[in-house]
């Protein structure tokens, strides 16, 4: 099921589609959205008390610039209490690599991501957040591992960050062809602490998808009423039926 939202975009009206894969209790979810030549997806699973969040650069264009990097995502649950969750593992997706730099045995890149709630306050929707960047959100203790793979071992900039299948790492400025590593695809990352019966699809409610270095630079919006409301309507045709 699709469902089509405008928004602003990096300064410019742009439309964000909007998909959730699953609509069953207990499924995982997966949202997806895509502007210009920006487009990325999210899955959220679970197994036992684990959330499981696969986050991918779905784009097919050229990564040109540090602004058409992905490099974190923010999400909204909708819980009695908040989450108190804590960081396991970060590691390469099928058909991943790293350009410019190393993972660890295993595909691990959890020294390069790291993990935050608790970030809702002045204007700021989203209180759980996931990012290859620091954006004045994420330390060095956020981090879902302790080796520093390359740059600071903080956080920081591009550095990590998801660039598309599509991108040609000769092209493009100084930043996406060489001074940073990137990964190509897809990270997969695993947090522990779920409380007894969370269901991704109901209480998972809202997504915003980031790019570059700052908060002010592209990032793709995820309005959650508009998945949560077309998974309701399937429920409502279900029961009719």
């Amino acid at each position: 099921m699709r469902a089509k939202s405008c928004a602003l975009v990096a300064g410019v009206a742009s439309c964000v589609v909007v998909v959730t894969s699953v609509c069953a209790m207990g499924a995982p979810v997966t949202f997806d959205a895509s502007a210009g030549e920006r487009a990325a997806a999210v899955t959220f699973d679970t197994i036992g008390d684990q959330l499981l969040v696969t986050l991918t650069n779905t784009s097919t264009s050229d990564v040109l610039v540090p602004a058409d990097v992905l490099s974190a995502v923010f999400f909204e649950a909708n819980t009695v209490d908040p989450l108190m969750l804590t960081p396991v593992s970060a590691v390469l997706g099928p058909a991943s690599s790293v350009l410019f730099g190393v993972s660890e045995p295993g595909g691990s890149v959890g020294g390069e991501w790291a993990y935050a709630d608790g970030l809702s306050g002045d204007g700021w929707a989203f209180d759980y957040g996931i990012g290859a960047g620091g954006f004045g959100l994420f330390g060095p203790a956020d981090r879902f591992g302790e080796v520093n793979l390359a740059g600071p071992r903080s956080v920081a900039g591009i550095d990590y960050g998801l660039v598309s299948l599509g991108d040609d790492a000769t092209t493009g400025n100084t930043p996406v062809t060489g001074k940073n590593a990137l990964i190509q695809n897809e990270v997969i990352f695993t947090l522990s602490g779920l409380p007894d019966g969370f269901d991704p699809l109901l209480q998972i409610s809202g997504v915003r998808w980031q790019y570059g270095t700052s908060l002010d630079e592209a990032h793709l919006p995820e309005p959650a009423s508009v998945a949560l409301m077309l998974c309701g309507a399937v429920a409502l045709l279900r029961r009719r039926r």
